[in-house]
């Protein structure tokens, strides 16, 4: 079924124009690099999910100008250094038309060098702010900043909550020292109090000390910058024992099931709010937006939600179809012609976000599409929004 919210599969499968699109029985290739095996594999087989739902709906109409999609998978299991040599690889000697991802963090950074040296178009969803900067000219996020996760629990917490008094702890890793070194910032510049700082060892069998002493210190809102489930189960828990009822406000790791199985009791998941993204999230009426929930509704015929997340999905049907757009805007699957066209054919209404990208911002996600979620609403990869928003 085709629907208007997709753009158009028949014009995208009968354009031709430039020479480059006319080569009918040449595969247009897409190198996708992630991790599908080892303990970090949940978002890439999230992602790839969307992704073969786009290529295979693209392939049906007739493909981009006749050519029909390839999928040339490369599966990292986590190391960085496969990363780098997967972009080598896809970049010289099966000279794919674009690369979607590495899919973390870390490999993203690893490979952004040899990435730029071919040019070819690069989607990533690694949240790290330092993976776009002004020369990667050929390097378009499809994700949030890490900056934006920090400015949506800020926002939260001082405009939607009303508090000014917060904590904020972490674990003793890189990761979470530097995201509560950044929120702590973040906070203060938006007039907030952080009453109490404190890094904790996930291994720690007890918080009962750190918690206590948030309490004494006047803290009103707790925000815990780890994704270590048993650490935020442990903080929740303990709050509960305390009788504490600051609301707790975080990274998407505090809606995971993984938490959910440590916690002492169901209610200890109450008041407690995780970072989310609006278009994949429900409304107050228990609706997702129009777009998403069409794209759910076709996905759902042959695909599943519930064991993943819905922004990743999401994010990976986004990639595939706003390639295609900016190919179908250059008339061509010239590297230099296509980044062009991802910033002139731009925005790409998507199921996750309407991407955006000019020549000086490759982030496509604008600030107000990350929102905070109730950590215990999960229902078919998706939350609902915490209260206060409209």
């Amino acid at each position: 079924m085709l629907t208007r919210r997709d753009f158009s599969l028949a014009a995208l499968a009968a354009g031709v124009a430039a020479p480059s699109l006319l080569r009918a029985a040449e595969p247009l290739k897409i190198g996708w690099i992630t991790v599908l095996t080892g303990p970090s594999s949940a978002p890439g087989h999230g992602y790839q999910r969307g992704m073969e739902f786009a290529v295979k709906k693209l392939n049906e109409a007739g493909g981009i100008a006749g050519r029909p999609i390839e999928i040339v998978l490369r599966d990292t299991a986590g190391d960085p250094a496969k990363a780098v040599n997967a972009v080598t690889e896809l970049g010289a000697r099966t000279k794919v038309d674009l690369i979607w991802g590495p899919s973390s963090s870390g490999e993203s950074l690893a490979s952004t060098a040899v990435m730029q040296r071919y040019g070819i178009p690069n989607l990533i969803p690694g949240f790290l702010d330092a993976l776009i900067t002004p020369e990667t000219s050929n390097i378009f996020r499809l994700a949030p900043k890490q900056s934006q996760l920090e400015l949506a629990i800020t926002d939260y917490i001082g405009n939607r909550l009303g508090v000014t008094d917060v904590a904020v702890i972490s674990d003793i890793a890189g990761y979470g020292l530097a995201a509560a070194e950044a929120q702590v910032t973040s906070l203060e510049a938006a007039g907030a109090n952080v009453v109490y700082r404190a890094q904790i060892d996930p291994a720690q069998p007890d918080v009962t000390p750190d918690v206590s002493r948030a309490i004494e210190a006047g803290a009103k809102a707790l925000v815990p910058w780890t994704v270590n489930a048993g650490l935020m189960a442990r903080l929740m828990n303990t709050r509960a024992t305390l009788g504490w009822d600051a609301p707790i406000v975080g990274h998407s790791a505090l809606g995971s099931g993984e938490v959910q199985k440590l916690l002492d009791k169901p209610e200890n998941w109450e008041n407690v709010y995780s970072v989310g993204f609006r278009n994949c999230s429900y409304q107050s009426d228990g609706k997702l937006p129009d777009f998403t929930a069409d794209f759910v509704e076709e996905f759902k015929q042959s695909g599943e939600l519930s064991d993943t997340l819905l922004f990743w999905v999401a994010t990976g049907r986004d990639a595939v179809m706003s390639f295609a757009q900016a190919v179908e805007a250059a008339g061509s699957t010239d590297a230099d012609q296509v980044n062009a066209a991802m910033v002139s054919a731009s925005p790409f209404e998507g199921a996750m976000a309407n991407w955006r990208f000019t020549a000086d911002n490759h982030n496509g996600l604008a600030d107000g599409d990350v929102v905070m979620v109730k950590a215990n609403s999960f229902s078919d990869g998706a939350f609902t929004l915490a209260p206060g928003y409209s």
